[in-house]
């Protein structure tokens, strides 16, 4: 073989390299970003913006930390040791529930009460619940083993986010009732049925009215993201992963608390065998209005952080019909926001007490 011969071959393995590495390089920019190792941060995603930097204007983003709540910068090491949220036994209330009163000749034991109660508290759609009066501290609660009650009620949910209390349902829930009352030797006075069903549906029609959960959606500019990608930035600002797959929620002040917001994305890419590989261009970032209060200020940090993802993450910020979110945008949304907290304290269903919570779920 010539010197010539032996250069070409040469020449033209070098070529093939370079395609295959070129090939390579490519197939790798093409695909999904990725978490980047542990150790490594990116300056913009602990950064927030204003103006129009959040709707994609290409501003300079500004050096601000989202926070839920002033002043409370979040520490990714300090969240991610945070428990994560419990449901509580909320109390029964006047405002949303029926009550059967449940009368006794003589004070019960929480034995005997407890003992008794039935064996799941929803009928239909509707929870209900079982309380009683304690002799010693005079406080009404779940009847509890050790303690003894004087008097004992039940109440259903007359409303939810699933409708309103009907007919069906509370039958069921006078037959449940009635059979527990007969069990501790007790007797049950039910409110007249008309009457229940016209307030359910008056509260129904309030809540339909009264409800809100604002979302905005962020869209990758370019490259997808993985859904490690997604993770790692949104634990930055202080989320943890949700009860499913695609579900990230930044959680309550308090234990038990809902969650103050939640970021979710295509749950199906979570699951994948090889998730580094599953391409994802759309995330949500979320708030429940009726579930959190208002005190906790998150519109602030629904907005901020929508802001923080966007530029971290490269992405624009849009409503649900593509339109870009301007800071203009934002602030008509936090003026109805204004209008539905009043509202909803007008009817001494505050966002975020008790009541609330239960009625808007």
């Amino acid at each position: 073989m010539s010197n010539l011969q032996i250069a070409l071959a040469s020449l033209g393995v070098v070529v093939l390299i370079a395609i295959v590495a070129h090939g390579a390089w490519s197939a790798r920019r093409a695909g999904p970003k990725r978490a980047l190792p542990p150790d490594t941060r990116e300056d913009p995603a602990f950064a927030s913006t204003t103006g129009d930097a959040a709707a994609g204007a290409g501003a300079t983003p500004g050096r601000i930390e989202p926070a839920i709540g002033p002043d409370a910068p979040i520490a990714e090491e300090a969240t991610l040791a945070r428990p994560g949220p419990r449901r509580n036994v909320l109390p029964l209330d006047a405002l949303i529930d029926a009550f059967a009163v449940i009368a006794v000749d003589a004070p019960v034991t929480g034995e005997l009460a407890a003992s008794h109660l039935p064996a799941t508290r929803h009928v239909g759609s509707k929870p209900f619940q079982i309380e009683g009066h304690n002799v010693a501290t005079g406080a009404w609660e779940p009847p509890t083993p050790g303690q003894r009650y004087g008097e004992l009620q039940a109440g259903i949910q007359l409303a939810s986010r699933s409708g309103a209390l009907n007919e069906i349902e509370y039958s069921e829930f006078v037959h449940r009732i009635q059979a527990y009352a007969e069990a501790i030797g007790a007797s049950a006075d039910f409110p007249d049925m008309l009457d229940v069903m016209a307030r359910a549906r008056e509260l129904d029609a309030f809540a339909s009215q009264h409800d809100a959960q604002l979302a905005v959606h962020l869209r990758a500019r370019s490259s997808a993201w993985s859904p490690g990608y997604i993770q790692q930035h949104a634990r930055r600002h202080g989320f943890m992963p949700g009860s499913v797959p695609g579900r990230l929620v930044y959680p309550g002040a308090e234990e038990g608390d809902p969650p103050v917001l939640t970021l979710t994305f295509d749950p199906q890419a979570a699951l994948a065998e090889e998730p580094d590989l599953s391409a994802v261009r759309d995330a949500t970032l979320s708030f429940d209005v009726p579930q959190t209060p208002a005190s906790a200020e998150p519109f602030v940090a629904w907005q901020a952080t929508a802001q923080a993802l966007a530029v971290g993450m490269d992405a624009a910020i849009v409503d649900d019909s593509e339109r870009p979110l301007t800071p203009e945008g934002f602030a008509a949304i936090q003026r109805a926001l204004g209008q539905l907290y009043a509202a909803l304290e007008a009817r001494d269903l505050a966002a975020g007490s008790p009541a609330a919570r239960r009625l808007f779920s």
